[in-house]
């Protein structure tokens, strides 16, 4: 361990932006980093969660750590609560008391979708399911324990690791001759490594604002155009179907159009989101 170079802990390190986070460090590298899966700091167990950051006395910790499991939600909500909500806080807390840089993931699921235009940071929140509902439990936390944190909300993310919705298409295309897409919900994908940069870029700059940003990438999208995409620039032949919300019930409820304005975290860090389109080429050019 170096003492010359300060520390950075990201949580779930397990999870796709960790992974991502993993990836990018040698970008960083006056910084070093423990990337921490949940087999070394379960974020829901409060005494060890602080007792493991107080040992490495780290710079900053990037919390990724979440219950990402939208469906199962509705019916494991106190374990999402556990994890998104009030894990958050004691983390946000601690890093409070102890003067440590705090940067935490959120979701677009905590509005309600009842919108026709980018949300920005300061519009009412309403999450119409469990999951969006334990996120928001998260970042109100974080607000009280540590207003000197910075909150991300990000939407529809995906990378080569983990579970995400290019991974499930690219599945389905190899396997299905016709895979049918709900084309009445409207959002911003986001590439995990994007996010990662962006995430690094603000955890180790100089300017620190506290607050809530934006952060996915550029131009709005239903989930048939993510899923047309993916068929065109993989070159699969699958016959890709648009079909509606009530074609395909779910457990959980999703908001109609969760499209996020990024322009507060471009004017505040000048950290300009590639368009989704690019982005998603540049995956694919990746796990080539």
């Amino acid at each position: 361990m170096s003492k010359d170079k300060p520390s950075i802990i990201v949580t779930g390190a397990n999870g796709q932006l960790g992974r991502c986070l993993q990836k990018y460090q040698q970008h960083f590298p006056g910084f070093e980093f423990h990337f921490l899966g949940r087999e070394h700091l379960p974020v829901d167990n409060h005494e060890l969660a602080r007792e493991v950051i107080s040992a490495i006395k780290p710079f900053a910790v990037i919390n990724t750590a979440a219950y990402t499991a939208v469906d199962k939600a509705e019916s494991e909500t106190n374990l999402a609560n556990s994890i998104n909500g009030y894990a958050v806080g004691n983390l946000a807390k601690h890093c409070a008391q102890t003067g440590v840089r705090f940067i935490h993931i959120s979701t677009d699921y905590v509005f309600d979708g009842s919108g026709n235009k980018p949300y920005t940071e300061i519009e009412p929140t309403n999450p119409v399911n469990a999951y969006g509902a334990s996120k928001l439990l998260g970042e109100e936390l974080v607000v009280k324990e540590n207003p000197d944190a910075i909150i991300i909300r990000t939407s529809w993310v995906y990378s080569a690791f983990g579970h995400n919705f290019v991974k499930t298409m690219r599945r389905l295309f190899e396997e299905r001759s016709e895979v049918k897409v709900v084309n009445d919900q409207f959002g911003c994908p986001t590439f995990a490594m994007d996010l990662a940069n962006a995430l690094l870029i603000i955890t180790t700059g100089n300017s620190w604002i506290p607050g809530i940003y934006h952060y996915c990438n550029k131009g709005i999208i239903t989930w048939y155009d993510f899923a047309q995409a993916i068929k065109d620039i993989g070159h699969y032949t699958c016959l890709v179907t648009p079909i509606t919300t009530q074609q395909f019930p779910t457990p959980a409820r999703r908001p109609v159009y969760s499209a996020l304005n990024c322009r507060k975290i471009e004017d505040t860090f000048g950290i300009v989101p590639p368009n989704w389109k690019e982005a998603l080429e540049r995956y694919f050019q990746n796990i080539g």
